[in-house]
């Protein structure tokens, strides 16, 4: 990484940077890259939620054994390194939100919501009280300055590692200050570099669930938070017929056929959740298909404001798959809405859509939004 790869006007040696260390390879990474370049480093690590069982379990992050990984990181690149509890701000701004949107009948992201409140903007406050002239992430993405000196948002340059989607609501201030290094890298490039450096992560595993819901369990965690919230219901045909119950909306997501226990001679899929009349609606495969998706939350990160008149975009309505060709407008009433070109499956309100100039790597996120309403291209809302 040359020294000048941080797009910050003054010397390394007259700049510090904070790195949000989570303990794993790729924020360890950052920060040795900085300290290497001779910036000056100040590692910070949150701890978000109450460790319990995962203190030691593989695949997570922020968590007791994540602490004490990034602290050993941190001495052996000898730079300071703080541990903040936000266990209170974490559980109300996003686990709290994320119990709240499955009992909706959303299916949430949390991930959003910590970038967007917890790490991008409580963070970025303690970087600024530290005196930073940057905080810098392990995430995989690009960003890069525009004509003017406002900063745009990229697809990472390794496609299989891109996490624009999750940092679609980072806001045009909050990209003034913040740098990811690893954009432009593929993953084993990085694993490369923590055993050159010679960090103790080096081998460690990438996180994979959802840091406060240990093996993918979210029901239980939002029981926890909301006891005696998994009321039962119906489980419903779309044509009306009652096949079943279910023990909870909470349970289910849109797009789902695993675990529904009922028999109706054809492969079923959810694809309503009626969170008020807890039912769970569900019905064939192509029924599934969306073409309008309303949003609500935007955050908009292009050059000129949106409007009534259509803006070709390419549209991401998962992390999983690549963005397709869209259109984006404001509707009468001012509320964004996207159409797709092309039909895509298992849209769920609760998730994020989220806008490119195009459907190529490195392309630019012009913002995204929640997924309010996904409007089936088969079956009318009402059915």
């Amino acid at each position: 990484m040359p020294l000048n790869s941080l797009d910050l006007p003054k010397d390394p040696r007259d700049t510090r940077v904070v790195v949000a260390m989570s303990g794993g390879v790729d924020s360890s990474v950052v920060a040795a890259m900085l300290k290497r370049d001779g910036y000056d480093v100040v590692g910070v690590t949150l701890q978000l939620y109450d460790h319990g069982e995962a203190v030691h379990r593989a695949g997570s992050c922020c968590a007791g054994q994540d602490i004490h990984d990034a602290r050993r990181v941190a001495e052996t690149l000898s730079i300071p390194h703080y541990v903040l509890d936000y266990e209170s701000r974490f559980r109300d701004a996003v686990m709290e939100r994320f119990a709240e949107s499955y009992l909706a009948g959303e299916t949430p992201i949390p991930c959003v919501d910590c970038n967007r409140s917890v790490k991008f903007r409580d963070l970025l406050s303690t970087a600024r009280d530290l005196g930073a002239d940057a905080l810098a992430t392990g995430h995989y993405v690009v960003s890069r300055a525009l004509d003017g000196g406002r900063r745009a948002l990229y697809r990472a340059a390794d496609p299989d590692r891109d996490q624009s989607y999750f940092l679609y609501a980072t806001t045009a201030d909050q990209l003034d200050l913040l740098r990811f290094p690893l954009g432009g890298l593929p993953k084993s490039e990085t694993r490369a570099l923590a055993r050159e450096f010679g960090l103790a992560v080096a081998e460690k595993a990438d996180s994979q669930d959802i840091c406060f819901v240990p093996g993918g369990r979210y029901a239980d965690v939002i029981e926890k938070l909301k006891p005696g919230s998994s009321q039962p219901g119906d489980i419903v045909h779309l044509d009306g017929r009652v096949l079943g119950r279910h023990e909870g909306v909470l349970r289910y997501t849109i797009g789902q056929r695993r675990g529904l226990s009922v028999a109706a001679g054809e492969p079923l899929y959810v694809v309503r959740l009626d969170a008020e009349a807890r039912r769970v609606v569900v019905g064939p495969r192509e029924a599934l298909a969306t073409r309008s998706i309303r949003l609500r939350d935007v955050n908009w990160l292009g050059d000129a404001p949106l409007t009534a008149e259509p803006l070709d975009i390419a549209a991401r309505v998962r992390s999983t798959r690549a963005p397709k060709a869209a259109q984006l407008q404001l509707d009468a009433d001012g509320t964004p809405v996207v159409t797709l070109l092309a039909a895509e499956e298992g849209v769920s309100p609760g998730q994020a859509c989220v806008f490119y100039d195009g459907a190529g790597d490195e392309a630019r996120v012009l913002g995204g939004g929640t997924i309010a309403r996904a409007a089936s291209a088969t079956v009318p809302a009402a059915a």
